[in-house]
């Protein structure tokens, strides 16, 4: 680890990389920087957390991720498998029915319903038993500098009720940092002080959002979770996570906000469901605009944004959050890597390139089902229904692929004109294992990082400098195997298949997975695995990593 220290900053206001903002996406930043061993400042303006439910929905890539910051048995505490998802009109007739997963390829639930306090709680405590993670509560951040080679940040006491402005009576302070992450959510600050443009597609509706803790804990829904797609009033239904559920409904033409965003409107909209203060708790009630847009560029020199900071989108696909989860693990390994000095500063600009790629289909999807969900005209809705039986008859499922499981672009093994060659860009797979006398999900007996899994040792096919740069990048060479009985120190031996049938159906020999679970690359013979680590070394070393635009 290094730190700045130069320009007669204190050292305890040097940092490697500050993070402004410490939400699920912050706080995830910084917990991946911090056990990478680098020093982290995490800056966020509210004293407190905020207590009430927010997002409610990870997927099974999320939670995977969540699990590899330590906390997979926290996660099993305050997460539910999502089990169902049923769209039925406003006479009851079901439009589609999703049957999820309890497992899936990433070893967790295909889709998980969870409560966002408990997830920010269990995601602070991480980061605060981390040594090289500081969090700075009530501190507001009010003026940005870049240098050549580092940022000064000032921030500024907010004890929660002050006036944003009234930096006069505030005691300021410079914090100095080779990088600095905006995950300060859709008014950024951090973006503000960046030249990028925010594309947006005017897709806005308003819905009340309320979320209930019901006295009955027993009480049985069927389905679990529920879109309603009634043009007299669009509705959603669904878990909240353990011991809550939560409705949100549609704000219809010539209905103020004002009379929406009521205690006294929640309850008499709870009514029909057989939910009213004699049963339940309204634990919170608030109005949402959901909105379509995202910054055109996520990083200027020292400057990156990640989270609700670069993009916002309607629920209707559950990508919100997930998707700044997902920015926040593709960059802190590229920002790793730079810091380290084991990779040119244009690794960076991939960030964009294959972050953006996921995020536009994440939003395209969300407002194509938001198009459906939030019909209001009784004649569309009609056709829109014969449309959506039909396709269920014929077992057409729109649904099913809404969202990409590949990269298509960035730091990924290409052919000669940089076109990604299967099965890169692929999420990679996880199962149980056992290592060196654990048996568990892979990342949890194996670990993170870099790995390069093979039908055969890949070590005896790498020369002495190739094992010497692998082990500086952390790279873990490994061969799958299935025999319990002679596994040794390098051996993972597969204990349910997920890893043999994984490399099988790539048509390889062995598969090069890069932090973020995404595969870099593929060798379909032992004897072409030097030149794919080769491959990875070119492009992190010599500059020259494909950052084109999505």
């Amino acid at each position: 680890m290094h730190t700045i220290n130069e320009g007669g900053a204190s050292r305890q206001d040097e940092y490697d990389v500050l993070v402004v903002g410490a939400g699920p996406v912050g706080l995830t930043t910084a917990i991946q920087l911090g056990m990478r061993g680098w020093r982290v400042g995490v800056v966020e303006r509210w004293p407190q957390r905020y207590p009430l439910p927010r997002a409610v929905v990870l997927d099974h890539e999320i939670a995977r991720i969540v699990a590899s910051l330590g906390l997979g048995d926290a996660l099993r505490t305050f997460s539910e498998p999502a089990q169902d998802y049923e769209w039925r009109n406003g006479k009851g007739q079901t439009l589609l029915r999703l049957a999820f997963e309890d497992t899936s390829y990433s070893g967790w639930p295909f889709v998980n319903i969870f409560t966002q306090p408990r997830l920010e709680a269990a995601l602070e405590e991480r980061a605060r038993a981390l040594p090289g993670v500081e969090i700075l509560r009530g501190r507001e951040a009010v003026d940005l500098a870049e240098e050549p080679t580092a940022v000064r940040l000032t921030i500024a006491e907010n004890a929660g009720d002050q006036p944003t402005g009234d930096d006069g009576v505030r005691e300021h302070r410079t914090l100095r940092a080779a990088y600095v992450v905006g995950c300060d959510g859709a008014n950024s600050f951090v973006r503000s002080r960046m030249d990028t443009l925010m594309t947006d597609l005017g897709f806005r509706f308003d819905w009340l959002v309320v979320d209930v803790i019901p006295d009955d804990q027993d009480r049985v829904w069927s389905p679990r979770n529920l879109q309603l797609c009634d043009p007299a009033r669009p509705t959603t239904a669904v878990s909240g996570g353990p011991g809550r559920r939560r409705w949100e409904f549609m704000r219809l033409p010539g209905e103020t906000i004002a009379e929406l965003n009521s205690p006294e409107t929640a309850w008499k909209l709870l009514a029909p469901w057989d939910i009213h203060p004699d049963n339940a708790t309204l634990e919170r009630h608030t109005v949402y605009t959901f909105q379509a847009r995202w910054a055109d560029s996520w990083r200027q020199d020292r400057l990156l944004l990640a989270g609700d900071a670069a993009h916002q989108m309607p629920p209707f696909a559950g990508q919100g959050m997930c998707s700044g989860i997902r920015d926040a693990t593709n960059l802190t390994w590229k920002l790793d890597l730079v810091l380290a000095g084991h990779a040119d500063a244009s690794l960076l600009d991939t960030y964009t390139t294959e972050r953006s790629q996921h995020l536009r289909h994440a939003i395209d999807a969300s407002v194509y089902l938001g198009r459906i969900i939030c019909e209001t005209d009784p004649a569309a809705a009609a056709e829109r229904d014969k449309r959506m039986v039909a396709d269920q008859q014929a077992g057409r499922n729109q649904l099913a692929t809404m969202l990409p499981g590949t990269l298509t672009g960035g730091l990924l093994a290409g052919d000669a004109s940089g076109a990604p060659v299967e099965p890169a860009g692929q999420l990679g797979r996880q199962g149980q294992v056992s290592f060196h006398g654990r048996t568990d999900l892979f990342d949890q007996a194996v670990g993170t990082g870099f790995t390069l899994l093979a039908d055969q040792d890949p070590r005896h096919v790498l020369d002495d400098d190739a094992l010497g740069w692998c082990e500086r990048l952390g790279i873990r060479l490994l061969r799958i195997t299935d025999d319990h009985t002679a596994a040794g120190p390098a051996d993972v031996v597969d204990l349910d298949g997920t890893y043999r049938a994984h490399v099988a159906a790539t048509g390889q020999q062995a598969l090069l997975v890069r932090p973020d679970f995404y595969v870099f690359g593929g060798a379909p013979r032992m004897d072409a695995v030097p030149g794919l680590v080769a491959t990875l070394r070119d492009e992190l070393t010599a500059g020259s990593v494909r950052a084109s635009a999505p």
